[in-house]
């Protein structure tokens, strides 16, 4: 079959790829939750030698994700798994560190709270969570694009949306995590990092 494409993730991997550099920086396994394509996943492994990348998607990208996988294997790949964030028991237990790109805002606010109980029952203690995609900051959208993604998105899906972090930062309180740092990216996307408590 041929390999979904995603231009967004060729254009991000690397500066995204910097930030891990930074934030990953023990070895240890890394559940990626939303591998999307795939490209991210066979891209930052093969980058981030020390660690065991585990990619995750909903049962319906699956195949595009091992289609990536199988073209490019690398050592430190484990299987794929099925991860819905709404599951009640997730598939992989004693993360060290969890990755997340472009998924908040095209979740319903509902599945978004299961996704950081998913989180705070995954990582390890002192575990590291990093969450790229845009962001809103006070109930403010930080770009014009920004506000026209946000209608885009809820034109598509009316519970998706840019999420607000003063939200996402409540959320990963209640799950046992604090805040430790926002990294600015191009295209007015950030990165979030949480640390577990």
């Amino acid at each position: 079959m041929s390999k979904p494409f995603s231009e967004s993730s060729e254009q991000n991997k690397h500066v995204i790829l910097n930030v891990l550099r930074d934030v990953f920086v023990q070895p240890g396994k890394v559940l990626e939750v939303g591998s999307g394509t795939g490209q991210h996943a066979v891209f930052f492994a093969e980058a981030l030698s020390h660690l065991q990348w585990q990619p995750s998607d909903c049962e319906e990208n699956l195949s595009g994700i091992q289609a990536w996988l199988d073209d490019e294997p690398q050592d430190n790949v484990l299987p794929l798994q099925a991860l819905d964030v709404e599951q009640s028991v997730w598939p992989v237990k004693d993360a060290q560190y969890i990755f997340s790109a472009n998924t908040v805002h095209i979740m319903s606010w509902t599945a978004v709270q299961a996704f950081f109980t998913g989180l705070a029952e995954t990582l390890n203690s002192e575990g590291v969570f990093a969450l790229y995609g845009p962001f809103n900051y006070n109930g403010q959208y930080s770009s014009d694009s920004n506000a026209r993604f946000d209608q885009w998105l809820k034109q598509r899906d009316p519970l998706s949306g840019i999420r607000d972090f003063d939200d996402l930062n409540r959320l990963a309180k209640q799950a046992g995590m604090e805040f430790v740092n926002d990294y600015k990216m191009p295209v007015n996307n950030r990165i979030l990092v949480w640390k577990k408590n």
